[in-house]
């Protein structure tokens, strides 16, 4: 029987879900490291810590599968203690602690500090900004916000989460400069919603405010905005996005759908008319943003009639990115008292007409940008291939930019000019200008 204390251990962090849960991660080890332990990313650990996702039934699933996983291997001995943490842990515990008991400890989103203390470490209320980030070393998520107040039907987020607490703006400008001086370039604003930034310290919707401060912080290059919610979307925030050029000509606004009656039941507190002006202003204001969206599809109630004009609106809006998800009927949430009424092959089938949709689009699109040139940033030599991204696309999922490897060498972190020669759905080939 091992008898090492806690402190001699190397502890894994596993990270599932989306991009705030990534950050989480990241602040986690970073107290760990602030601790003296010996902390790792997704690689071997004596002492698993498995932040999990529960937002959608895949993304439960795999949570699930993975901590099966890693009780397997407690089970044969070969890693000591396994403790689950993250929004599932958050949202079932008690289920949880009844299905797989051999999980050593479960904790909450919020439980950070009880977490620690279980790995032998201390919260250390001083490292505001500290992180140990997990991202390629050029780029870096910056969580400004945590927990959303929107009362969209469909959503858990909030019973995982919790309300909307903004992150004080000092607080951000240090941990942009901190991560600034670690190289990183490139800073993409996360949160459940950052349209609401601000409402609850400033009593005012700040983002704005926010990005007048990281713009002057030395050594980043580009801001990128994921997640902002349609209604409310303060528009001091398009003017800084047309005169800042460190702000990238890209929003992430997720719509969700268009039928005036779905938005309606899914409590988005916007219509159709309301939805197009707002895309129409964007446009107007900043002609060369990327807007990139996520629709929803089989809503309950959501007829064939209602997903074609859903159909039909994304023909005639032409977004430059676009996602699309099957409706998941979520207990505890109002849309749940609901009949989900669309069965399931229907939905599968309207996500892939529209993503087929959407690869047309994105073809055509890309085709116009052939013998233009772009600066572009370079994450990762891949194969043949160099991949970098324009402002105009996020990592992970946006069109990428492939330039061959042979006669060529580009640095991971670098911006350089590229010509682009030839176009896919979803890739641009380039070489250097």
């Amino acid at each position: 029987m091992r008898t090492k204390s806690v402190g001699k251990k190397k502890i894994n962090i596993v990270t599932l879900g989306c991009s705030k849960n990534i950050y989480d991660s990241e602040v986690l080890m970073g107290q760990l490291k602030a601790n003296g332990k010996e902390v790792v990313h997704e690689q071997h650990g004596d002492i698993v810590v498995i932040n999990t996702c529960g937002f959608i039934d895949n993304a439960k699933e795999e949570s699930i599968n993975t901590i099966l996983d890693y009780v397997e291997l407690k089970n044969r001995g070969e890693v000591e203690k396994v403790f689950v943490t993250g929004c599932l842990s958050e949202r079932y515990k008690p289920d949880l602690v009844r299905e797989i008991p051999d999980v050593d400890q479960y904790f909450g989103t919020r439980d950070l500090p009880i977490l620690l203390k279980h790995l032998g470490a201390d919260y250390k209320h001083e490292l505001v900004g500290e992180r140990l980030t997990t991202t390629p070393k050029h780029y870096a998520y910056l969580k400004i916000a945590e927990g959303c107040d929107r009362p969209c039907s469909f959503c858990a987020i909030p019973l995982m989460r919790g309300g909307n607490v903004s992150t004080p703006i000092e607080n951000l400008v240090i941990e942009a400069q901190k991560l600034a001086k670690n190289g990183v370039k490139e800073l993409i604003l996360i949160a459940q919603d950052l349209t609401y930034y601000g409402l609850d310290l400033y009593k005012k919707r700040a983002l704005g405010d926010l990005l007048r401060e990281l713009v002057k912080v030395e050594g980043i290059e580009w801001i990128r905005l994921h997640y902002a919610f349609p209604t409310g979307f303060p528009e001091d925030v398009l003017d800084l996005i047309k005169q800042e050029p460190k702000i990238c000509n890209y929003i992430d606004i997720p719509l969700q759908h268009i039928n005036s009656d779905i938005l309606k039941a899914m409590k988005r507190g916007t219509t159709h008319e309301k939805t197009n002006a707002l895309l129409a202003k964007f446009r107007e204001k900043v002609p060369d943003m990327a807007i990139r969206t996520t629709l929803i599809v089989g809503f309950p109630g959501e007829t064939e009639e209602k997903f074609q004009e859903m159909k039909n609106w994304v023909k005639e809006q032409r977004f430059d990115r676009l996602g699309c998800f099957t409706y998941s009927h979520e207990e505890n949430t109002t849309a749940y008292l609901l009949e989900d009424d669309v069965p399931e092959e229907v939905k599968q089938a309207r996500v892939e007409e529209i993503m087929e949709l959407q690869s047309q689009i994105s073809w055509e699109k890309n085709q116009e940008k052939i013998g233009k040139t772009f600066k572009c940033i370079f994450d990762r030599k891949e194969g043949n291939y160099f991949v970098g991204r324009t402002e105009y696309d996020s990592p992970d999922v946006d069109n990428t930019v492939l330039v061959p490897a042979e006669n060529t060498y580009i640095s991971v972190g670098e911006f350089v000019d590229v010509k682009i020669t030839s176009a896919e759905e979803y890739d641009l080939i380039g070489e250097l200008a």
